[in-house]
């Protein structure tokens, strides 16, 4: 434990911990390479099926448009916005410890205030105006994740299930870097009250030099995290067969051929183009 995190000992001879070992970065940015090489390695050995041609006559019959509706232009802002001060968090927080100087605070706790305006307003959009339970795991989705495990090691089992409108691995990546963010965002709020911000009142007194340092380990820790996580979104953002999704969340649409390719059109129903003219977008059309 000692190598992770770096302790001190207080004026009143209590030793807390101050915050994590800075190497732990470096961990994370291997960790995310690893996983770009593994999954690239498997990609090449597990060709994912192509399975455009068994939906054609789909498309007709659902009245599916040239162009399906994936993202609305408010979760498209939120998500850039999330991500510029995602990036300038990561930079400001990071850079110094690599030896490039600049008043990393101020723009740090700057972008942390974004970041958190952006999370408020997309959990308010999210529960209110989305199809909340979209993003989350159900019954289909595991099952038919066991159904691939067991025909990865060969086992007999149902061909893969088209996808509702996000995967499993979209799922599971949304929970882990809400929890990271979270984390970072709860953690960093209070750690505000430790500079002079012209937003809360100074008060380096507020909590214990153990709560304080533990604070600290759990912000660390989660920021080392997000630069993993941020690696790997990256990395999956531009690979070839995911930039529809990437460009979905730029343009807010993606081709009818690629939705037939990958979705199950029961699990996320796209409505007609008349429909849509007089009703706006359908929950399951804009997150």
């Amino acid at each position: 434990m000692a190598q992770l995190i770096q302790w001190a000992t207080s004026p009143w001879g209590q030793t807390v911990p101050t915050h994590i070992a800075w190497g732990l970065m470096w961990v994370a940015v291997i960790g995310g390479l690893f996983f770009m090489i593994v999954h690239s390695l498997y990609l090449i050995v597990v060709k994912p099926p192509k399975r455009l041609a068994e939906r054609t006559g789909e498309a007709g019959a659902a009245g599916i448009p040239e162009r399906v509706p994936r993202h609305s232009l408010a979760a498209r802002l939120f998500h850039w916005i999330m991500a510029a001060s995602m990036f300038t968090l990561l930079f400001t927080a990071f850079l110094p410890k690599m030896g490039v100087q600049f008043n990393w605070v101020l723009y740090h706790w700057i972008a942390g205030c974004v970041l958190t305006v952006a999370i408020v307003y997309h959990i308010v959009h999210a529960s209110f105006y989305l199809d909340f339970w979209s993003i989350w795991p159900d019954k289909i989705d595991l099952r038919d994740a066991m159904n691939r495990v067991r025909r990865f090691f060969g086992k007999e089992a149902p061909p893969p299930a088209r996808f509702a409108k996000y995967p499993l691995e979209n799922k599971l990546y949304h929970g882990v870097i809400m929890l990271a963010g979270l984390a970072v965002t709860v953690t960093g709020l209070f750690m505000m009250k430790r500079v002079r911000t012209g937003i809360f009142t100074r008060n380096p007194y507020l909590f214990s030099d153990m709560t304080w340092g533990l604070m600290y380990v759990l912000h660390g820790l989660a920021g080392v995290g997000l630069i993993a996580l941020v690696m790997v979104h990256v990395y999956m953002g531009i690979r070839p067969e995911k930039l529809p999704i990437t460009k979905s969340m730029i343009f807010g649409w993606m081709s009818r051929d690629f939705y037939l390719e990958e979705h199950d059109t029961g699990r996320w129903v796209v409505k007609r183009p008349d429909a849509k003219a007089k009703e706006g977008y359908a929950a399951s059309d804009v997150d």
